[in-house]
């Protein structure tokens, strides 16, 4: 933090707080072609609609911090310090509610004085969209607040190693700046708008959220001077906290043996009229908590506050660590809840180089040390190595995968190189391997599983499953032989469909598994049905004989929307009014009088597509029944032909299910 006074006091006091508020928007939005003049920032001596164009994003940005530009409710920020020590990922997240909301709608609003749309009471798409492109330029030229310096603890003012933002990582997102289908929501009434800008009156007060994080595919948005000796000796982190009103921060550091937290100090500065400085211990705060990582890693968290009547005192932060050994350091110990000696560790798949055997939830109550713990596990097969990775999941790798199995013997170890007195001897092992097929009539998984004979006997428990949706659960014993169960996928939606369940044994951990076959539920058609009035007939025709109404229901058989259409005389419609499964539809026949020769019968084409893409041709022939061509032999309906896209073809099974189904709406007759 180069010279402790550029994020304090003086700073601050040059910056009005509508200033703040308007460029933290502009930081946190994206880019409009609409709105092409440059912005610039406020101050106390400018208004927005002056625009000081002599001025870059970047000059304008530079040395503005986060609480500089926005007046947050709540925020959270994590800071991952990479391998490298000279990198760092930092997610920040920030909630504005009630009434800050509506000021942040009208400062920003306000920011468009002069250009059409602008300072209208209403926030618009286009604004929103206009300012978003300058967003990652601006945070690039801002302060982090942050830095490390390595050495003996650091406290005052001194030339700090700072963190600094990194423009082409920076990924930026808002939440209901502009709410979607908002009560006081509409289209854009100014000269100009894109097509489909909608606006809300400013003065709405919906929550808002604003969020920075690591842009995809970029490995690090912040950068600083790497520490000589990479945290292995003493170093100390600075933060200037001063304006955050209630944030919680998280620093999580590299895997580095012995790193722990050692100090802290919270100190606030005051410089009076006099221009005395006075520097304070603030032990109202509460201090940083340190905690390890199951994979070893160091993670401190800490709440701060800072109440707007404390302006302008400068608050801020320093956190001491070492990876000196503590004095004293108990060894690690194993708890009733781990797993016994001879107990079988199941596992899944026999080629994969890296996998999850044992979930965090599971592990985290095997062992207990008051500075964490992590476990050291020897494999009697070369290449197999097991460890625990931040949230405790125990991964188990293997350079060779010819071996099934292999026997490990593991100590429980802490940060520190303490290892437990006793040891525990497990078998890892893949339990079964399995298959799955869909059946022959498509609405079942045959899934069949082989045990590998590492465990005599399990009962494995199995459904089809979705993400939203499961189907009914079936059982097996399986011992010596392979068997077959098939899943039902009634109730699932047509698509992707994996295989879930758990496999339970009393020599091994239970087994949950998620397997995807890539295995797919068709799609079936949907199902349209035209009802008979009360003559008989597919249509009931008005007086003046220019109009005929047809009547109906539709539905899907996988429960999915369908959307309907009406072809007649090469014009098409979707103007059926639905209620539930039943449609009706008014058709008017003028598009037909010009045919060539005169139509004497109508040749309606209904069409049923559900969400899947499915689609069912339905034909409706409609007599004239002022032509003397008539009969009434040929008032018929019947299907054209069912098409699906993207998803197999249905049985011949699941077909006649259809028209049975299709039979028994028929059935109803016309509705009252």
């Amino acid at each position: 933090m180069a010279g402790h006074t550029r994020y304090g006091i003086s700073h601050l006091l040059t910056r009005s707080s509508t200033a703040i508020t308007l460029i933290f928007l502009m930081v946190f939005m994206g880019s409009s072609p609409l709105f092409t003049a440059q912005i610039s920032l406020d101050s106390s001596e400018h208004s927005p609609a002056d625009g000081r164009q002599g001025l870059s994003i970047e000059d304008e940005c530079k040395g503005l911090k986060f609480e500089d530009l926005f007046d947050y409710d709540f925020a959270n920020f994590i800071i991952n310090v990479g391998d490298d020590w000279a990198t760092a990922e930092m997610d920040a997240g920030s909630f504005v509610n009630g009434s800050k909301s509506s000021v942040v709608r009208e400062n920003l609003d306000g920011l468009f004085e002069g250009l059409s749309g602008g300072a209208n009471e209403y926030i618009s798409t286009d604004e929103r969209d206009a300012v978003r492109a300058i967003g990652p330029k601006c945070i690039g030229a801002m302060d982090t607040r942050l830095g490390m310096r390595e050495g003996i603890p650091h406290r005052g003012q001194p030339d700090w190693n700072n963190m600094s933002f990194v423009e082409d990582g920076i990924g930026l997102e808002e939440i209901d700046l502009v709410p979607t289908n908002h009560p006081e929501e509409r289209s854009c009434q100014n000269l100009g708008a894109a097509q489909g800008c909608k606006e809300v009156p400013v003065s709405i007060t919906d929550d808002l959220q604003i969020m920075m994080f690591l842009k995809e595919e970029e490995s690090n948005n912040v950068r600083f001077d790497k520490l000589p000796n990479s945290g292995d000796s003493n170093f100390t982190l600075g933060l200037n906290i001063t304006n955050m009103s209630y944030a919680h921060l998280e620093f999580n550091f590299p895997l580095k043996q012995g790193l722990r937290l050692t100090n802290y100090s919270i100190q606030d500065t005051l410089v009076g009229t006099d221009g005395t400085v006075t520097v304070t211990e603030n032990t109202a705060l509460s201090g940083p908590e340190a905690l390890y990582l199951p994979d070893g890693r160091l993670r401190v968290n800490q709440m701060v506050t800072y109440s707007a009547s404390e302006y302008p005192l400068l608050r801020e932060l320093f956190i001491d660590f070492t990876t000196m050994a503590p004095e004293t350091n108990e060894d690690p110990e194993w708890s009733s809840i781990a797993p016994e000696d001879g107990t079988i560790i199941p596992m899944l798949d026999g080629t994969s180089s890296e996998m999850v055997v044992v979930n965090g939830e599971r592990t985290e109550m095997w062992a207990s040390d008051d500075s964490g713990w992590g476990l050291d596990c020897s494999f009697s097969e070369t290449g197999w190595s097991a460890s625990l990775d931040g949230d405790g999941n125990m991964i188990v790798s293997r350079q060779s995968t010819s071996a099934i199995s292999s026997d490990a013997e593991c100590y429980v170890v802490d940060p520190f190189g303490a290892t437990s007195i006793d040891s525990r001897n497990w078998t890892f092992g893949q339990v079964f391997t399995s298959t799955a097929v869909l059946s022959a009539t498509g609405d079942n998984i045959e899934f069949t599983m082989t045990p590998t004979g590492l465990v005599n006997e399990m009962t494995i428990s199995a459904h089809a499953h979705q993400m939203n949706a499961m189907g009914q659960m079936r059982t097996v014993t399986l011992a010596s032989d392979a068997s077959t169960i098939s899943l039902p996928l009634e109730g699932l939606s047509p698509g992707m469909v994996m295989v879930m369940g758990q496999a339970q044994s009393s020599t091994m951990l239970d087994l949950d598994f998620t397997l995807n076959f890539g295995l797919e539920k068709a799609s079936l058609p949907p199902v349209i049905v035209v009802n008979k009035n009360l003559d008989g007939k597919n249509a009931t025709w008005d007086a003046n004989g220019l109009t005929f109404t047809l009547q109906g229901d539709v539905l899907d058989p996988d429960g999915e929307e369908v959307t309907l259409s009406l072809e007649l005389c090469g014009y098409t419609t979707n103007d059926f009014l639905r209620v539930g499964s039943g449609w009706d539809i008014d058709v008017h026949i003028v598009s037909c009088s010009s045919q060539n020769p005169p139509v004497t019968a109508y040749d309606v084409i209904l069409t049923a597509t559900d969400e899947s893409g499915t689609i069912t041709t339905f034909a409706v022939y409609v007599p004239d029944p002022y032509s003397n061509e008539n009969t009434d032999n040929n008032d018929d309906t019947k299907i054209i032909e069912t098409t699906e896209e993207g998803l197999p073809a249905i049985s011949l099974m699941a077909t006649l299910s259809i028209t049975l189904l299709g039979a028994a709406f028929a059935g109803r007759g016309r509705r009252d």
